[in-house]
């Protein structure tokens, strides 16, 4: 992998304890009242760093401006009602909810173990997408080709009311992906769904999927289109390979369309694709600066187009960001979805694992994400990728 590549262990919080931390990779990815996958793409791993993806809110408390460390209360009550024979996991996430810090989650070990496995590109579930619209319903953003959810005939757009006859509207993705994910393949799972005027129920079986984070196609013409759907372990160094192999000239469209994140190490690889070496972000860990940089020996010369939309989040802004602000690549699509803030998990008496907001990320140019997105360089929502292979058609070998 290229750049620094940290490991953040998650930090083991006793009461009354020192806090420890062990850098390692980073992960981003679109979560809570943003777009959260139920497949790796939004993974989490108990060794990351990670940003999770959530629409901006100007009344949210910002943690940096907090005197008091949130991991050390979420610690503190968590062993107060372990103490008492009450739930720790549930102690924390008061915490965390009163903490005005919407960014933050707390996870069972089950769950937590679950986004570990999610990370290596497989998981159980029902291969869809979801995130949770301003007015809390779960809508189905993306439906994996072949999976279960799409042999039942559901579509993008389509609202998810319920999982097992439980109620899902208002409710953190998180969870809804939690109750949508199984121990075992083969498993069944009722889903309540909306479309327009219809409602019905739908009873699945989960199967065992893996997530082909990275397809290439030969475009007419001759360019090729590298399409990255998350940023999963090995993600960047397939986006690599495929520029290798591309024919000798041919430009490369990056299509980084309702990519939701992943891990930032990843994508901070697949920028080394083509930059020769180079600052890709800088990100702070309470207050502290740190960078990552793309390995030297890019190719430099192909054209680069990269294709974005408001689904476009985390990990694929950050990519995004650097491309743009270092000039290798023309941006073409919608405004990014804003997401710049960067988790730390902690791993509390009980064994739950915290997340919680210590930072936020820029591009090379300085520029903050959270909140705002990347503008493309040429905006376009209807027929972007029409319009981006005449842009890449266009543009020579950079100079």
């Amino acid at each position: 992998m290229s750049g620094p590549d940290w490991h953040i262990e998650p930090r083991r919080i006793r009461r009354g304890a020192a806090l420890t931390l062990v850098f390692a990779s980073v992960l981003a990815t679109g979560a809570a009242t943003g777009s959260w996958s139920e497949d790796a793409a939004e993974g989490r791993n108990k060794a990351a760093l990670s940003t999770r993806s959530v629409s901006a809110s100007r009344d949210s408390k910002d943690p940096r401006d907090r005197k008091t460390d949130p991991a050390d209360e979420a610690a503190e009550a968590a062993a107060e009602a372990m103490a008492d024979g009450k739930s720790g996991k549930a102690a924390a996430e008061d915490v965390v909810s009163r903490s005005g810090d919407r960014w933050s989650s707390v996870y069972s070990q089950g769950e937590y173990r679950e986004f570990e496995q999610s990370l290596g590109g497989a998981y159980t579930g029902v291969g869809l997408w979801a995130r949770r619209e301003a007015d809390g319903r779960i809508e189905v953003s993306r439906v994996q080709r072949g999976g279960p959810a799409d042999r039942a005939g559901i579509r993008a757009g389509d609202k998810l009311t319920a999982i097992d006859h439980k109620n899902v509207t208002g409710r953190p993705v998180t969870d809804v992906v939690s109750l949508l994910r199984g121990d075992r393949a083969n498993t069944p799972v009722t889903l309540g769904l909306e479309r327009g005027t219809r409602a019905w129920t739908e009873t699945l079986r989960r199967a065992r999927l893996s997530t082909d984070s990275v397809t290439v196609t030969r475009l007419r013409g001759g360019a090729v289109l590298i399409k990255v759907a998350a940023f999963t372990k090995g993600s960047g160094e397939a986006v690599r390979n495929a520029v290798r192999r591309a024919p000798a000239g041919a430009g490369i469209l990056l299509d980084l369309r309702g990519n939701s994140g992943g891990l930032v190490s990843e994508a901070t690889t697949a920028s080394s694709a083509i930059l020769d070496g180079g600052l890709v972000a800088t990100y702070d860990v309470r207050g502290k600066q740190r960078a990552l940089h793309a390995q030297q020996g890019g190719n430099t010369t192909r054209p680069v187009v990269a294709l974005v939309d408001g689904g476009t989040m985390s990990a694929a802004e950050l990519l995004t960001g650097a491309l743009q602000d270092r000039g290798r690549a023309v941006v073409v699509g919608s405004r990014t979805f804003g997401k710049g803030s960067v988790q730390m998990p902690s791993r509390l008496p009980d064994g739950s694992v915290a997340e919680l907001t210590v930072g936020h990320y820029r591009t090379p140019s300085g520029k903050t994400v959270d909140g705002r997105g990347i503008t493309p360089d040429l905006e376009v929502d209807d027929g972007a990728q029409e319009r981006a292979e005449k842009v890449l058609t266009g543009l020579g070998p950079p100079s």
